[in-house]
C-alpha cells in the first residue's frame, strides 16, 4: 500500500519462522514501513491476530490428530475421545496459552483425557479457569511429563517462544518412549518448535514418522481452513486500515499509538524489533527514540 500524505511503502504480512537476512535487508533498501501480524497489540496490550489464528490452530488440531489416529492413516487405529465401555484416548498439551484452550476444548467436548503442562502457574490457572472444567495441570516437571508421554496417544506441542527464541522441552528421548502409532502435532513450529524431533513438513507431505510415532510439523495450521482465516484477517485490519486513513497516513499512526507501533519491525530503512536485530545480529533503531525525534 501507499500512503499518500507520507509517500512511504507500507505492509503487512505475518513473518512466522521464515524471516532471512536477505529479506530484511531487502525492505531496509526499499525503506518500506513493515508491519508483522504477530507483531500488533491492541489497546488492552493483547495480540488479536495472533490470537485469532490460535484459536483457529487449536481448534483445527483435534481433528488432524483424529486423521493420523485412524487405520487408513496407519495410526493406532482408535478413535479420538471414548466411547462406552472403552477408555478414552489421552491427550498431552505443552503450553497453556490460546492454542492449548481451543484445543482443550475440542477435547473436552470428545471426552478425552487431558493433561496440559506450562512453565507458568499463572497460565495454567487461567486456562482452568477459561475451560470452566478441572483439568489435569502440571509445571513441565521431567518426570511427570515422561510418565504422561508413555501414555499419550496424541501430543499437542503449543508453546510460545519467550523473547523471540523458541524453547525445545520434549527431549529426542522422551519421544523415544512414546507409544508406537501415536501422533504428535507440533503447532509452534512456525516459531522453531518445542519437540526436538519436529522437522518443518507442508500440506503436500504434512507428516514422517520417527520412533514408529506420526509427526505433523506444518507451519500456519490456520491456512487449512484458508477462507475462514482470510474473513478473520480481514475483519481485525480493516478496522486498522480505516482508523491509518483517520489519523491521516501511515506515519501518524505509527506516531499516536503505541500499539500499533509495536507492530511495526522495519521502518525507513532501519531494523525497528530487537528479537529480529538479536535472531539475525543485525543492526537495531529505537522506533520509540525515531518518534520522540519525529525523523
Amino acid at each position: 500500500m501507499r500512503d499518500a500524505q507520507t509517500k512511504w511503502d507500507f505492509g503487512f504480512c505475518f513473518q512466522g519462522g521464515g524471516q532471512s537476512v536477505d529479506f530484511l535487508d531487502a525492505l531496509n533498501k526499499k525503506r518500506v514501513t513493515a508491519i508483522g501480524y504477530e507483531f500488533l497489540e491492541d489497546k488492552a496490550e493483547g495480540l488479536p491476530l495472533v490470537r485469532a489464528m490460535s484459536e483457529i490452530a487449536g481448534s483445527a488440531v483435534l481433528q488432524i490428530a483424529g486423521e493420523y489416529l485412524s487405520s487408513p492413516n496407519d495410526g493406532q487405529g482408535v478413535i479420538l475421545g471414548g466411547v462406552t465401555g472403552v477408555a478414552p484416548t489421552k491427550v498431552v498439551i505443552i503450553g497453556a496459552g490460546t492454542v492449548s484452550e481451543y484445543a482443550a476444548r475440542a477435547a473436552l467436548g470428545l471426552g478425552v483425557d487431558i493433561r496440559i503442562f506450562d512453565d507458568h502457574i499463572y497460565k495454567l490457572q487461567r486456562i482452568k479457569h477459561a475451560l470452566g472444567a478441572q483439568v489435569y495441570t502440571s509445571t513441565l516437571d521431567e518426570a511427570a511429563l515422561m510418565i504422561s508421554l508413555k501414555n499419550a496417544d496424541v501430543l499437542v506441542g503449543a508453546l510460545r517462544p519467550e523473547k523471540g527464541r523458541p524453547k525445545c522441552v520434549i527431549s529426542e528421548e522422551m519421544v523415544q518412549h512414546m507409544k508406537s502409532g501415536a501422533v504428535i502435532v507440533d503447532v509452534s513450529i512456525d516459531q522453531g518448535g518445542c519437540i526436538e524431533t519436529s522437522e518443518m513438513t507442508s500440506h503436500v507431505n504434512p507428516v514422517f514418522r520417527k520412533y514408529e510415532v506420526i509427526h505433523y510439523c506444518v507451519p500456519n495450521i490456520a491456512s487449512r481452513v484458508a477462507r475462514t482465516a482470510s474473513l478473520v484477517i480481514s475483519n481485525i485490519l480493516t478496522s486498522i486500515l480505516m482508523q491509518v486513513g483517520d489519523e491521516g497516513g501511515i506515519h501518524e499512526m505509527i506516531y499516536s499509538n503505541t500499539w500499533f507501533r509495536k507492530g511495526v519491525y522495519t521502518y525507513r530503512g532501519s531494523l525497528t524489533n530487537l528479537a529480529l536485530a538479536k535472531k539475525f545480529n543485525m543492526g537495531y533503531k529505537d522506533l520509540n527514540l525515531l518518534m520522540a525525534a519525529r525523523v
